[in-house]
């Protein structure tokens, strides 16, 4: 038997200068009928408003890195992020139980890696989702990176089932753009169509396992002996995001002219490069690895 949701939370402005999600949800305010489904109740959350009205990432600390179930259960942790987080925790939790069964969290980035849909659950109801999002929008890139619900500092893992991050770009801090406005809208209808469908008994064909990416780790900048930013990505890397990087490629080019190459022995590919974003813990970008993703009811949870 199905797992049948009822409560499903779009969010927007988990980081308060992503602003595609934050007016697409006051969009959606004044037009409930894009988002309403006969199946289940669908809220629209404006998650980070201190951050949102001073057009920044984040007040105190980053917000999407706040709902670990430790830290939501921890009072010494008093910072704008971290009360915010607990009181998203009353709103759709709480997390070891949560009211709200799944939650679609809207972000852009100013890395080059399109449509891209973050998910860490390997429940039926994510992994079919992503897939469907990916079958109606075939440019779209899954990452997926497994976690335990409980542990995972997401926004997204507030879902009974965990839920998805929808990350569009490039775009810059601040802005809106069509194309990214657009595609952010229909993979939101697509996830929230297949929901309807999945409730119903009507789930949409799938393919069994497709391929998809897994981190690896973060690389940092070059820096100097004071600790400042020594380098830039590569000309030849940047832009480059999801394309291979084999060993012996380059990397970096420091302020001084100097090339610094890929050290690893496998090829791997490269995503969030040169993100505005991670410039406050100067990270250039994320290794990933190539995968194949399974859905569940087809070949269990493995994942190859």
């Amino acid at each position: 038997m199905n797992d049948i949701i009822t409560q499903v939370a779009v969010t927007g402005g988990t980081h308060g200068n992503e602003s595609t999600g934050v007016y697409l949800v006051k969009h959606w305010q004044s037009h409930p009928e894009e988002v309403k489904r006969d199946s289940f109740a669908t809220e629209l959350h404006l998650t980070n408003p201190a951050a949102i009205k001073t057009m920044r990432r984040y007040i105190d600390q980053d917000l999407n890195r706040q709902f670990n179930l430790k830290d939501l259960q921890n009072p010494a942790l008093q910072g704008s992020e971290q009360q915010q987080a607990k009181m998203i925790n009353e709103q759709l939790g709480p997390k070891e139980n949560p009211r709200v069964d799944f939650v679609i969290d809207m972000h852009t980035t100013t890395a080059n890696m399109g449509m891209t849909v973050v998910f860490n659950s390997d429940h039926p109801l994510v992994i079919g989702t992503a897939f469907y999002i990916k079958q109606k929008m075939p440019d779209a890139h899954l990452f997926f990176q497994p976690s335990d619900r409980l542990e995972d500092n997401f926004l997204r893992s507030m879902g009974r089932y965990g839920g998805l991050v929808i990350e569009v770009g490039p775009i810059p801090q601040g802005l809106l753009r069509h194309q990214v406005s657009a595609d952010t809208h229909r993979a939101v209808m697509h996830a929230l169509d297949y929901l309807e469908q999945y409730n119903q008994g009507h789930k949409p064909e799938i393919p069994a396992e497709t391929t998809g990416y897994r981190f690896i780790e973060k690389i940092p900048f070059p820096v100097d002996e004071h600790g400042e930013i020594a380098g830039m990505i590569h000309p030849d890397l940047q832009d480059r995001d999801y394309q291979p990087i084999a060993p012996g490629d380059p990397l970096f080019i420091t302020l001084a002219g100097e090339t610094i190459t890929y050290q690893g022995e496998q090829t791997v590919y490269g995503a969030f490069i040169n993100e505005a974003a991670y410039y406050d813990r100067k990270i250039g970008l994320s290794l990933m690895e190539k995968v194949r993703i399974a859905y569940p009811h087809s070949k269990g949870n493995d994942l190859s």
